[in-house]
């Protein structure tokens, strides 16, 4: 008789070698620094081990996963192309093909009846990892700077393709960023990478055709804290190089056409002050948060853009972010966001340059939505594109025209496969943080699915960096949904769902205000009926994988599952090194713990260093082995440290994928199949009682 008891599997079981820092006076014990040697064979033969175990583990689901897979698969039109945008004389647009993991990009010249000419055929390019960058046409249309990275470590090599021949030329770069073109259609400037802090830091000219050892250095940046990048004008007239910190940022700019000039300085950087320039006529249109942190907008001549010449086009509102100016000819449309959510008003100009009486506000007509100007590459134009989607509403393309004060449709996702977006419900609560602030929560259920206090809940959240979370349409949540998941995102403090001091008030000294947020609102929802206080599961990843570990120390009985993507859980170790990417540059967001009042802070919700012997969640924690941004050790040794100490039966699984970086699988296809693993991990552990975890012994 066969026996129907799974086959138990055992987890690996890294071994211990203690390192002990002294700091501050306080001893950090690190018993799994050894995984950070990435070319150690016994590493690599560790996250293989690991890798085989979640592969052992997860077969019971392997049907599951399967119908997960063709469900999505279902929900997407395969064969599909985006809305056509004009820059100069040809219309752009890319389009995919049934079976093809990548997109190809396209235009079309004059109109949209001409021939199609394909510029770039990714599914050609790529022969495993592959992700692009940078992807810039000159101002005649003959030549595409783009860039690719073949690894995920985010490290992008240039190119430069003729578009009148196909050839791609002998010019290329290395650890190249933002790529700008100058008139003239012959000059390209291009930031450059620190190759070990991967801090984008020197700004090059290169002229096409010459050898790069001719390029010719423009600027270096040497605040480590701070990144460079350059970009043009919409109205084309100026270059501009920007430097920029979490908090601080100058701007310099350059004529367009006079591509061997000076760079002028706008203002000179001053601490905990950002300004961001546009042009217009002969006037500096700089957003800038030197009077509130949530922003005004002010003028200066080009002649004279210092600060002594700034005056003021519009004040800053203490409950409204200003957070974009898309500046036209004829109109300009302010992007804001007020009570959490984002706004969208068209001004006219007057003969002045300052702002008309008239102001018309585009309308959106969910409670929760995600809203954003879309591609506007002509300056002189009297229309404005723009995106919009919500939790039910998929993802929409529109065309707003100034002359009627009419918007209209250009595109909506198509969602195949049944879907019906009357039958689901989106809904905007708010929990009480323990401080009293009240924090947003966006919610999408299937309404013939809802009970009450039956459901399984998922919670996502992010709160770092001054990140808003987006409020978006996603067809892969539909096999969520149609199993009667109630699917809840917490815009919680670090992020910038409410402007800048929402953010301020969950980073550096009140970074435990992510945290406790984040346990609010699970707690509201599990207490109104929105899921079944026994069935919860959260998700975040990177920042938000931080989120997860403190949360998971903090509340383990919150929770019956937790998925963590690429984690960032090992904030002491990490903060402590500057050698490594981002370090110093993140000082502004998490602090210095060089600094004893940071360090001790920091401490106290660093999720590897406050790991304890106590029951934990379920986990399936995610990681790539080429992640340039969170080091794949961090998840590594997490689990490692976390299998050792915790004390129930529960599921830790840890799954690192040996070819990709931090976002995971490049291909589209491949990327659906790592969601079809993380969908049936929560589906098993909140909908079938986890029954996994007696597989693992």
């Amino acid at each position: 008789m066969t026996s129907t008891q799974p086959i138990l599997v055992q987890p690996p079981i890294a071994r211990r070698q203690e390192t002990v820092t002294t700091i501050h006076g306080q001893r950090l014990t690190d018993d799994y620094g050894w995984l950070r040697e990435k070319t150690n064979p016994e590493v690599i033969a560790f996250l293989e081990q690991e890798n085989a175990f979640t592969a052992a583990v997860m077969k019971a689901t392997a049907d599951l996963q399967a119908s997960l897979y063709a469900e999505m698969i279902s929900h997407i039109k395969e064969d599909d192309v985006s809305v056509p945008f004009r820059d100069g004389d040809y219309f752009y647009y890319t389009r995919t093909e049934q079976g093809a993991q990548y997109p190809i990009y396209c235009r079309k010249h004059g109109s949209l009846e001409a021939s199609e000419e394909v510029i770039l055929d990714m599914n050609q390019m790529a022969t495993g990892f592959l992700a692009l960058g940078a992807f810039t046409v000159s101002d005649d249309g003959n030549l595409l700077a783009y860039s690719t990275d073949t690894t995920g470590f985010r490290q992008y090599t240039l190119h430069i393709k003729d578009l009148k021949t196909g050839e791609v030329l002998s010019d290329s770069a290395e650890r190249v960023g933002s790529v700008v073109w100058a008139a003239g259609n012959q000059t390209l400037f291009y930031s450059v990478e620190d190759e070990a802090t991967k801090r984008q830091y020197q700004l090059f000219r290169h002229i096409v055709g010459q050898p790069q050892v001719e390029d010719v250095l423009v600027y270096e940046e040497s605040d480590e804290r701070f990144n460079v990048g350059a970009g043009r004008t919409r109205d084309d007239k100026y270059l501009i190089l920007e430097s920029a910190s979490h908090t601080t940022s100058e701007e310099q700019f350059l004529r367009a056409d006079d591509p061997e000039g000076r760079w002028v300085l706008i203002e000179p950087r001053r601490d905990n002050i950002e300004y961001y320039a546009d042009h217009r006529d002969g006037l500096w249109y700089l957003r800038v948060n030197d009077t509130a942190r949530t922003f005004r907008l002010v003028t200066a001549p080009v002649a004279t853009p210092g600060r002594a010449h700034w005056r003021e086009l519009m004040a800053h509102r203490e409950d409204v972010m200003l957070e974009d100016l898309d500046i036209f000819q004829s109109f300009a449309v302010v992007v804001e966001r007020a009570n959490g959510l984002p706004q969208m008003r068209v001004m006219s100009w007057d003969k002045e340059g300052a702002f008309a009486a008239d102001s018309r506000q585009i309308a959106f007509p969910e409670p929760t939505y995600s809203a954003h100007p879309h591609v506007n590459r002509e300056f002189v134009t009297d229309k404005f594109r723009y995106g919009y989607q919500s939790l039910v509403s998929p993802t929409s393309v529109y065309e707003y025209d100034v002359q009627t004060s009419q918007s209209t449709l250009l595109k909506e996702l198509e969602v195949p496969g049944g879907f019906d977006r009357s039958r689901y419900r989106s809904e905007r609560v708010f929990a009480t943080a323990p401080d009293g602030t009240l924090i947003p929560i966006s919610l999408v259920y299937r309404r013939d699915k809802k009970g009450e206090g039956t459901n399984p809940l998922y919670v996502y959240g992010y709160g770092s960096y001054g990140y808003s979370l987006p409020v978006g349409f996603n067809s892969n949540r539909l096999s969520l949904l149609d199993r009667g998941f109630v699917l809840a995102y917490a815009h919680i403090r670090g992020g910038g769902d409410m402007g800048k001091p929402w953010h301020d008030a969950g980073r550096l000294m009140q970074k435990m205000n992510t945290f406790t947020d984040f346990i609010a609102v699970t707690e509201y929802l599990a207490a109104h009926g929105y899921g079944d206080p026994r069935r919860v599961a959260m998700e975040g990843g990177s920042a938000g994988g931080l989120l997860m570990g403190a949360v998971a120390n903090m509340r383990p009985d919150l929770y019956r599952a937790v998925l963590s993507h690429v984690p960032f859980v090992d904030v002491m170790n990490t903060m402590l090194d500057p050698t490594l990417p981002l370090t110093i540059a993140e000082y502004e967001e998490w602090g210095d713990p060089n600094q004893a009042e940071a360090f001790a802070y920091m401490l106290q919700y660093s999720p590897y260093d406050n790991l304890g012997r106590k029951d934990y969640p379920a986990m399936l924690v995610k990681t790539s082995l080429h992640d340039s941004q969170v080091m794949y050790w961090e998840p590594a040794k997490y689990v490692a440290k976390l299998r050792r100490l915790k004390t129930d039966s529960n599921l830790l699984l840890l799954e690192t994928n040996m070819s990709a970086g931090h976002g995971g699988a490049s291909g589209r296809y491949d990327y659906l199949k790592e969601i079809a693993l993380d969908y049936a991990f929560l589906i098993q552990e909140l909908d079938a009682g986890g029954s996994l975890s007696s597989v693992a012994g």
